[in-house]
């Protein structure tokens, strides 16, 4: 080979060496740099359903409702240890999405798009599907059961409704809505945050409040979710797998510097708080982790981290149960 021809053909693989040895850099080299944590609180529940799970709501210590996407409804009676697929009386030609269900002793209520609410009295033996007004600004996107035969029903675009009626009648609580959302979460004090659409600003409402009050992003990262801290604080998932805590209520505003636990590809998507007041957080392929230090320190979970599945939502209800919600049929219950 003549020198002219090898240097042509070192210019040649320059390139395509250099492009191979970023690709090795870049993944293969990846490293997460959390510890595992001992023991897991996690168990894995199997479902026979390859739907999402979106929403948990008990009746009572024991008895509860699961619902999600392909018209899911599944039914435990062993306090979420195993579940049982439920099938309701809709019509078979309308794939609802069940998104949100919530009970107050035996009266209780689900939500599901498009347009779908439904009414129960007898601790879900039974439902009845209520008529929602043609009118009715967006689809329902979350329930909330507050007191006997009332009910505060949210929509993806951030109307909010009461009704005192069992859902004959719903009075409107705000006079504009906040336009299409992402996410929307409630406090247990009835305050209510939620996303917009494209993630570019999140809007604040409290009870009594004519009107969503909007705020710019943080960072020039969208925001992905945000909900209530145990405190009545705000939380914030954006973009670029960072966490945000908000240290004073009274100021939707006042972030803290982001929090990035991990950088491993995966964003996160949900966060909450059990009830020995360690943080969880949630995402993509696994991603499970926690922080019993408010933030500073994280470890990833094994049992998370061995389920092949996006973990969309942490549940931890008053009486201590707590769930993580993957796709396709993926469940996982804290047993503390």
């Amino acid at each position: 080979m003549t020198n002219l021809l090898r240097q042509k053909l070192n210019a040649l693989l320059k390139p395509v060496l250099s492009a191979v040895l970023l690709i090795l850099l870049t993944t293969g080299c990846v490293t997460t740099g959390l510890a595992t944590a001992a023991s897991s609180p996690w168990q894995t529940v199997p479902l026979s359903t390859s739907a999402n799970p979106l929403d948990v709501a008990f009746t009572d210590a024991n008895h509860g409702f699961l619902v999600g996407s392909n018209r899911l409804v599944m039914e435990t009676n062993d306090g979420g240890n195993s579940w049982e697929e439920r099938a309701l009386e809709l019509p078979a030609e309308e794939n609802f999405r069940l998104i949100s269900i919530d009970f107050l002793g035996q009266e209780g209520w689900i939500a599901g798009q498009p347009g779908l609410l439904l009414h129960s009295n007898d601790g879900g033996q039974n439902w009845n599907r209520l008529l929602l007004d043609t009118k009715l600004p967006g689809d329902p996107y979350l329930i909330t059961a507050i007191g006997s035969n009332k009910a505060e029903l949210a929509t993806n675009v951030g109307a909010i409704y009461r009704s005192s009626d069992s859902g004959k009648s719903w009075q409107a609580e705000v006079s504009d809505a906040a336009g299409a959302v992402r996410d929307l979460r409630r406090s247990p004090e009835g305050s209510y945050v939620s996303v917009s659409g494209l993630g570019n600003f999140f809007s604040t409402w409290n009870p009594g409040d004519q009107v969503w009050q909007p705020h710019n992003r943080v960072s020039s990262q969208r925001v992905q979710t945000m909900g209530f801290q145990p405190d009545n604080k705000l939380w914030m998932v954006t973009r670029g797998a960072q966490l945000r805590f908000n240290p004073d209520g009274r100021n939707p505003e006042d972030w803290s510097k982001p929090v990035i636990p991990i950088t491993n590809g995966f964003g996160y998507l949900d966060m909450a708080w059990d009830p020995n007041g360690t943080i969880w957080t949630g995402g993509g392929s696994g991603t499970l982790l926690q922080s019993s230090d408010g933030g500073a320190h994280w470890q990833r979970d094994a049992v998370g981290a061995a389920t092949p599945s996006n973990f969309t939502r942490l549940l931890f209800l008053e009486d201590g149960k707590g769930f993580a919600l993957g796709e396709r049929g993926t469940l996982l219950r804290w047993i503390g």
